[in-house]
């Protein structure tokens, strides 16, 4: 297998992981970066040149000056590690400047996030987590990281079925027998779960098998893989991750998914939006208690979040240039603690703009809404010209970022390495896409 075929389906693991295992998704990535790096050194390809350089060289740059002027710097710097993620974003654009390489890799994308709803489901019916104090997390560690992936997996999917060229065609005898593996295999790990035998090794095995079906997703040419492969991972995600959301309970996810549907429908056909609003009013009209139990803003997290952005605002204050330094906002957060806060810590305010901003200074701030308003126009413009078909990558790019904006009010979702190598990865897209399509992808 030539390295540029080792080089996707490694970039595919990565994509099938983010949802599932941080760790696998790491050393995945770390693999990929290793291949690739061979490659430019054997020069088959080269090192993608990006409207996005300037911004993030200037926000890796000032969060490495904040981290130096915080009062803990070897914790900040600690805490700044994080940047060595942004070159996936490199990696992902040399690797899908084929149409081809795209659907693939976004169906190994849609293969985690469905597994990831799927195991939420499991885990909300079958193992207790049915309560707001005991929220699915499916194989992430906390409820608000499963609960940003699903949202982001929604965006992926409805871009795949609505701005794609699919046409409907009912699953394949091999697409029906893999997604029935991949739910007895769920059914095999909750089983192990609720017994509490061998929880982490068969936890280990199902997560190399999905491993080893997203590679084979990647690079097969057998007749597995065929034309309803991919509109059948999609409306299974589809399905899955809408389910998993709904009783997810977590309102940043819900308005980020809403928005995201609106975006793609705006793209597909504006039109479109009576159908999203009629769905809206529908639940608002059936009132499920999962859903109407949350729509208040007095509960004690809502509170809470009021007095951390009270808080986070006095942080910036005080120190407007290079903040108060990465990951020193829980050490911090007591001196600017409102004495109304329900909550005497906090590890982060919920909101991106304003934990950047607390954190880093307002510098690194316009920096880093500078990166993603360039990253939304890019996707923009390429969905215009590529129009549909072609163009559903930079139209999933457009609705992941508008999600993530979104319930990015709410949480401080950017922090979630999880959250952000799926967003590099949707991110790259549009400017794989602007590659084949100028013809300046290097020839190997």
């Amino acid at each position: 297998m030539s390295l540029d075929r080792v080089q996707r389906a490694l970039v595919a693991a990565v994509a099938a992981m983010c949802p599932l295992s941080i760790f696998a998704a790491q050393a995945l990535l770390a693999l990929a970066f290793l291949v690739y790096g061979v490659r430019l050194v054997q020069g088959r390809t080269s090192w993608p040149r990006l409207p996005l350089d300037g911004p993030i060289l200037a926000f890796g740059v000032w969060t490495l000056l904040s981290a130096s002027f915080s009062p803990d710097p070897v914790l900040s710097h600690e805490s700044a590690k994080k940047l060595v993620l942004f070159p996936l974003l490199y990696l992902a654009v040399d690797t899908l400047g084929e149409e081809e390489g795209r659907q693939r890799v976004a169906d190994a994308a849609l293969l985690g996030g469905f597994v990831l709803g799927a195991g939420a489901l499991i885990q909300y019916y079958f193992l207790g987590f049915d309560t707001l104090n005991s929220r699915p997390t499916s194989f992430m560690g906390h409820y608000m990281t499963a609960s940003g992936l699903s949202m982001a997996t929604l965006a992926l999917a409805a871009a795949r079925l609505a701005l794609g060229r699919v046409r409907p065609t009912l699953p394949s005898r091999h697409d029906a027998t893999g997604l029935a593996a991949v739910l007895l295999g769920l059914g095999a790990l909750s089983t192990l779960q609720a017994t509490g035998l061998f929880i982490v090794e068969g936890e280990r095995l199902f997560v190399a098998a999905i491993v080893a079906a997203a590679t084979f997703l990647a690079v097969t040419r057998s007749s597995s893989y065929g034309p309803a492969t991919g509109p059948t991972l999609a409306a299974a995600a589809f399905v899955a991750s809408s389910w998993a959301l709904v009783l997810s309970r977590t309102r940043n996810a819900w308005l980020g998914a809403i928005v995201s549907l609106a975006v793609v429908a705006i793209l597909r056909a504006p039109r479109a939006l009576w159908l999203l609003g009629a769905g809206v009013a529908a639940v608002v009209l059936l009132r499920p208690t999962t859903v109407i139990d949350r729509l208040t803003v007095t509960d004690a997290s809502s509170v809470d979040r009021y007095y951390m952005w009270q808080a986070g605002i006095d942080m910036i204050r005080d120190k407007p240039v290079f903040g108060q330094g990465p990951g020193m906002i829980l050490k911090t957060y007591p001196e600017y603690r409102w004495v109304e806060a329900p909550n005497a810590l906090t590890p982060h305010l919920h909101n991106n703009a304003l934990q950047i901003a607390a954190e880093r200074g307002l510098p690194c701030l316009v920096f880093w809404l500078w990166c993603v308003a360039a990253a939304a126009a890019d996707a923009y413009r390429e969905w215009r010209a590529a129009g549909r078909g072609p163009g559903w990558s930079a139209g999933a790019a457009l609705g992941v970022l508008a999600a993530m904006m979104v319930a990015g009010l709410f949480e401080y979702n950017f922090g979630d390495s999880e959250v952000f190598m799926f967003v590099m990865l949707m991110v790259a897209f549009p400017y794989a896409l602007r590659r084949e399509r100028q013809g300046t992808i290097p020839a190997p």
